[in-house]
């Protein structure tokens, strides 16, 4: 971009050129400056909001993956494939167990995604706590199978993923919002000053 700009501001045609005043630091005024933070301010809240409820959407259909599953195993055990390798080692009711635990802990990070208080945080931080215990429970029964099957790997890992991305999108968010308020406390300052 910076290149281009040279090139057009170094055109012989001063109808191809670009105006040079933007490279003149002129400071903005009291009502500029409030407007472009305002503005900054509005444009972060929307982001936020949209991220959130993006990955918050994502979460909800892993949950209606894992409604689905727990359906099937209670209704016809082991049809499905990635819950037939645990049958010899896991009882059916402790598979709904842990697909219900996996779904209290991607609930947990939709609350903290979406929840609005000072604490949304402390939701997402259960969920992986509880990813993790989760993690437990199926590489130990992973680990017993006679052969270690890849393709069930999302079963410990799918919570745990769900809810460290969560934390993530939730950190960078809560960062960004962070840098606008530091810009709304600059032009304060500076005004004081």
């Amino acid at each position: 971009m910076k290149k281009l700009a040279r090139r057009l501001r170094n055109s012989e045609d001063d109808k191809f050129s670009l105006p040079t005043s933007f490279h003149i630091n002129f400071p903005l005024c009291c009502t500029e400056q409030e407007e472009l933070v305002r503005s900054l301010e509005r444009s972060q809240a929307q982001q936020s909001r949209l991220w959130r409820n993006v990955f918050a959407a994502l979460v909800s259909c892993y949950i209606l993956f894992l409604l689905y599953s727990i359906f099937h195993q209670a209704s016809s055990p082991w049809e499905l494939r990635y819950h037939a390798y645990f049958m010899e080692e896991i009882y059916s009711w402790m598979i709904i167990s842990a697909d219900l635990v996996a779904v209290l802990a991607c609930s947990f990070a939709i609350i903290g995604l979406l929840h609005e208080s000072m604490h949304h945080r402390i939701w997402i931080q259960y969920s992986c706590y509880t990813g993790i215990v989760l993690a437990i429970f199926w590489l130990y029964y992973m680990s017993r199978l006679p052969r270690f099957r890849w393709d069930v790997i999302w079963l410990p890992f799918g919570p745990l993923s769900a809810s460290s991305i969560c934390l993530y999108v939730d950190h960078l968010l809560t960062e960004s919002s962070e840098e606008v308020r530091k810009l709304h406390g600059y032009m304060y300052a500076y005004k004081a000053s």
